[in-house]
């Protein structure tokens, strides 16, 4: 018997989902409210786990994580009676013989959301990136168009890592802007009037390296303010080294949006 579960959280104050010694982690949470209910063993005779299936780092948050765990499905308000306000469970179902959250996902969707206007938000800062400079939209989808496919993406994932291949496959890379205040030269520009741009950068692939999206906002950012320029962002999908491309850009605008299974 194994159940999936659907998760939501915020991520500020949690040092990620893997369990860490001495530090609060949205898997610690979870696996200790599961305890409470069903025991600290599966089924399967080990002890209870739950596996997921997008590892995500400290101050990420999730809209749409999923995780299983090998015992039958406790009703989503009984969980949520054990866990913080910072983390729920949406549904709580059985699976199919066999299943595995991470194993089985065919794909992940995440989202960055970015505030591009002069004023710093009260109301957005821990969900989204403030970016009071300039951005030239049409350099930012140009990248976004060029990321779709399968790459080498060894220069958007820190050079100490665990990973021994880097190619990946890009289902969808795009930008959205959900409200635009438009310069005459296609940059979001922020006056005293205008509320400036909420722009939402969505990527889907087959798997993510560490730190992955991120980065790709970072570089993306460094081409819309014109400090990198396209044609490099695209020399960047070709396998180069990770000291050629932008920062990393802050956990907290990055959301896990959603798991694609069969």
């Amino acid at each position: 018997m194994v159940t999936k579960l659907t998760l939501e959280y915020d991520g500020s104050d949690f040092a990620g989902w893997g369990r860490q010694p001495g530090r609060r982690t949205v898997q610690a949470e979870i696996e200790g409210a599961l305890h409470t209910i069903l025991g600290a063993e599966g089924l399967d005779g080990r002890a209870l786990r739950a596996t997921v299936a997008g590892r995500t780092d400290a101050g990420v948050h999730a809209w749409g994580q999923v995780a299983s765990y090998a015992h039958e499905a406790v009703d989503p308000q009984r969980l949520n009676g054990l866990l913080g306000p910072d983390v729920a469970v949406l549904r709580s179902e059985p699976a199919p013989e066999g299943f595995d959250a991470r194993r089985d996902a065919r794909t992940r969707t995440y989202c960055y959301r970015v505030l591009a206007r002069r004023a710093r938000s009260a109301l957005e800062r821990g969900r989204a990136l403030w970016w009071a400079g300039r951005l030239d939209v049409q350099a930012l989808a140009a990248c976004a168009a060029a990321l779709n496919g399968h790459h080498d993406l060894r220069a958007f994932t820190p050079t100490e890592t665990e990973h021994e291949r880097f190619d990946r496959t890009v289902v969808r890379a795009e930008w959205r802007a959900l409200s635009a205040a438009q310069g005459r030269d296609g940059a979001a520009a922020a006056s005293d009037e205008d509320e400036g741009a909420l722009l939402e950068f969505w990527i889907e692939a087959d798997a993510f390296l560490r730190h992955m999206s991120r980065v790709l906002v970072g570089t993306m950012l460094d081409v819309g303010a014109g400090s990198m320029t396209v044609e490099d962002f695209e020399r960047l999908l070709e396998g180069r080294p990770r000291a050629e491309a932008g920062k990393t850009a802050p956990a907290h605008g990055l959301a896990l949006a959603r798991v694609s299974y069969a």
